[in-house]
């Protein structure tokens, strides 16, 4: 065993970080041990003993609260870093070259001695290595060489952004081993909406990297470029409920354009009034001339445009009860969110024949009667759904949902207070 891990996992250091990052109880702190000391042998299995000079780091995936296609028009959102994360075994060299061995795929390589954008690259975990280093280096901050192997509790697929993980993940290793963790959580989800947007050619907005790279529950106004964060303290399991995410199944790879479209065509009704998003665009000036955008335009662009102005109000309805501690409230506000989704944003069905995610909002209507809420989670048009769920009932949901989807597919979450983080192995 690696002297280095041997001393860490039995240290208070560790046992304090997974209590925090993971949640308390002797089974949860042998979970992660168990995870992160495999992290381990397989760094020396792929690049050889080390004696000292490992490091971990962890970025969390994200769970959407509210503001569904929100933020690549300026809005509001209320997200949640969740204790489902990406996390890393890592080593700086001196070679000028990046070494990511991902758990289940094959060993990537990055040279930085060239980080121009190549769109023959375009979709790729490599262009994600790459942009991070290119993008860090443009705006002044160092880059250097390192090896990591790399392991994901955040599920593919599951609208917790295991793509948003992975980019600030290595945008908090390079900043941790060449930069002394020296950037700020808004800087380093600015640097990997960036290299996701420029580098791996997907127009995302920032919601999900920032709730990764922040940590805890917040609420984020994209209305000025620096965007406007605030945390709010909220515990769903002290009052009496989980937070769950069901993966409904359907696959995103194909799903580009479709979100892509959203964007588009909000960002075409902003146009048609001289703007470039909609944030800069009144409500009442778009319904007073829904006439002309309509022809301009096109209906479901409207529809889309109005899902926004609501939505982006609703945000501020959410915030305010959950922090008075009004969940009925709460609720209403993500029922009325996840119907607003459904009708105007109109990102339920991908397909004719794929259906599975109005089946699993629908399924968890009828099972909750109002005592709780659902919504469509994330991107929208496959895979997951959200749902608060009274605890005393949450076995029979779990067994509703996976009986429908499949063993494994409903999840209950943590909030969890921190977004990425560096963890030396020291045990003082």
């Amino acid at each position: 065993m690696n002297e280095q891990w041997a001393a860490y996992q039995d240290s208070k250091a560790f046992a304090d970080r997974v209590a925090t990052l993971y949640g308390a109880g002797e089974d949860v702190l042998a979970l992660q041990k168990a995870r992160y000391g495999k992290l381990v042998e397989r760094f020396e299995a792929r690049f050889g003993a080390q004696k000292g000079g490992l490091c971990f780091f962890s970025a969390p995936g994200r769970t959407e609260i509210g503001g569904n296609h929100t933020d690549h028009n300026n809005g509001r959102v209320l997200a949640a870093a969740v204790d489902l994360d990406t996390i890393a075994c890592v080593s700086a060299t001196e070679d000028h070259t990046i070494v990511v061995d991902s758990e289940g795929f094959a060993p990537i390589t990055v040279k930085l001695d060239n980080l121009d954008v190549r769109e023959k690259d375009f979709g790729t975990t490599l262009a994600l290595i790459r942009g991070t280093a290119g993008v860090m280096q443009e705006m002044g901050y160092k880059v250097g060489g390192f090896r990591a192997t790399i392991s994901s509790s955040v599920l593919r697929g599951s609208g917790l952004s295991s793509s948003a993980a992975f980019e600030v993940l290595i945008a908090a290793i390079l900043d941790g081993l060449y930069n002394g963790f020296i950037v700020d959580a808004k800087t380093r989800a600015v640097i990997a909406q960036k290299v996701e947007n420029v580098y791996f050619g997907k127009p995302c907005g920032l919601m999900d990297q920032m709730a990764s790279s922040v940590g805890g529950m917040v609420t984020i106004d994209f209305k000025e470029k620096d965007a406007k964060v605030e945390a709010i303290a909220c515990d769903f399991a002290a009052k009496g409920y989980a937070l769950c995410v069901v993966n409904t199944g359907g696959d995103h790879g194909d799903l580009t354009d479709d979100y892509a479209a959203i964007r588009t065509e909000m960002e075409a009704v902003a146009a048609h009034f001289g703007k470039k998003v909609l944030r800069e665009v009144a409500q009442e000036e778009v319904e007073s001339r829904i006439g002309e955008v309509r022809k301009a335009c096109g209906d479901r662009a409207v529809l889309r445009a109005l899902h926004f102005y609501d939505e982006n109000a609703r945000v501020l309805e959410q915030a305010a009860a959950i922090r008075g501690g009004d969940l009925p409230a709460f609720f209403d506000a993500v029922n009325r969110s996840g119907e607003s989704s459904w009708k105007l944003l109109q990102n339920v069905y991908a397909r004719p024949t794929e259906e599975q995610m109005a089946m699993g909002i629908e399924l968890s209507r009828r099972f909750l009667h109002g005592d709780g809420a659902q919504r469509v989670h994330g991107g929208g048009f496959a895979g997951t759904i959200q749902a608060y769920v009274p605890l005393a009932r949450l076995a029979d949901y779990k067994k509703l949902m996976e009986d429908a989807f499949g063993a494994g597919s409903c999840t209950a979450l943590m909030v969890r207070p921190e977004g990425a983080v560096m963890m030396p192995m020291e045990a003082e």
